[in-house]
């Protein structure tokens, strides 16, 4: 997610929606083959706390479930799933806050309000540090709550998930035991930390396919970002790879893996790196890549623009409008539009 202040996006968000419309329209000239998206399945909500704890600005209003729903509309998006940021609270990389776990616990109840108020529209998996202490009672609590049970977001970048190291990865197996046993789905922001400079790669991935997936086989398990962490590039396609590899060998780990696309294609990438891009989709299988757009925080990141940017890719029309329609297990029972 950009680092761009979360008051001014709410700012940007409460404008007509025909400003919102010149703004994206200056950044992207693609326009929509395809009907849009039935499911966008990477959102995030901020609460004021979260917003401020992210941007340093104490008067963040934050991004809240209207906002959200706002956007949607604008893109002819019906449904979304909405990935807690709780994880923020014990990230790595930033110093530690009093009471993490207590904040914790208040931004995924937030979160879990403010999907309540959209039923047929919005859908919340709840988050945590997965190496905290705390993390397999957030699990248990969450799968306790109407709103949260249906599934997890783990971000190992921002929790320094070190796939190199054998603790961590024994600590996130657990929690991935736990999932499965609760039968929450799983979402998961692989690329390990960009600011503690962690190793990544076809190893990681690896790691990630021989010790973590086995330890979920009941639960389907979304993998953001194509495997990276927005963007596209040699380290994220060589993880990319790992995957591809098992699905051409019918490799029973990867049943239930999906992977979203969300924030792939950035302004200014050349024709190969979209092509490269295309390639591994074909091989991922156009019936495994779920659209999504993630966090507001620049009208790049709007679900109506992210769409709009992701069919810069030269994939068919018909290989879009598989994209479109896709709808992962743990969305099916939303009413669809």
């Amino acid at each position: 997610m950009a680092l761009q202040s979360v008051h001014s996006v709410k700012g940007t968000i409460m404008r007509s929606s025909l400003f919102t419309m010149l703004v994206v329209g200056s950044i992207l000239s693609a326009t929509l083959s395809t009907e849009p998206p039935v499911i966008d399945y990477h959102q995030h909500l901020f609460s004021p706390e979260a917003a401020a704890l992210v941007t340093g600005d104490p008067k963040s209003p934050g991004i809240g479930a209207r906002d959200v729903i706002a956007l949607l509309d604008s893109a002819g998006i019906r449904r979304a799933l909405v990935l807690s940021v709780a994880y923020t609270w014990g990230k790595a990389s930033r110093a530690s806050v009093d009471d993490e776990y207590n904040h914790v616990k208040a931004e995924n109840d937030w979160t879990a309000q403010q999907v309540a108020g959209y039923p047929d529209r919005l859908r919340a998996f709840c988050s945590f540090n997965p190496l905290r202490p705390y993390a397999i009672d957030e699990l248990t609590r969450c799968s306790n709550n109407p709103q949260l049970r249906d599934g997890l977001k783990l971000h190992f970048g921002n929790s320094d998930v070190d796939l190199d190291n054998p603790e961590n990865v024994a600590q996130v197996r657990k929690i991935f035991e736990a999932a499965n046993r609760h039968r929450m789905a799983i979402v998961v922001h692989m690329r390990t930390s960009l600011d503690l400079r962690r190793r990544y790669g076809a190893d990681a991935a690896r790691v990630f396919l021989n010790e973590l997936l086995p330890a979920a086989p009941d639960v389907p398990v979304q993998i953001a970002h194509l495997a990276g962490a927005g963007g596209y590039d040699a380290t994220t396609d060589s993880a990319l790879s790992v995957f591809t590899d098992a699905i051409a060998r019918h490799d029973p780990r990867v049943k239930n893996v999906w992977f979203d696309a969300a924030m792939v294609v950035r302004p200014g990438m050349s024709a190969d790196q979209l092509q490269q891009m295309t390639a591994r989709i074909r091989q991922l299988g156009a019936e495994r890549v779920l659209y999504g757009s993630d966090a507001a925080l620049s009208p790049l990141a709007y679900p109506k623009a992210g769409w709009e940017g992701f069919q810069r890719l030269p994939l068919t029309e018909a290989e879009f409008k598989v994209v479109a329609n896709n709808v992962a297990p743990y969305m099916r029972d939303v009413p669809a539009r």
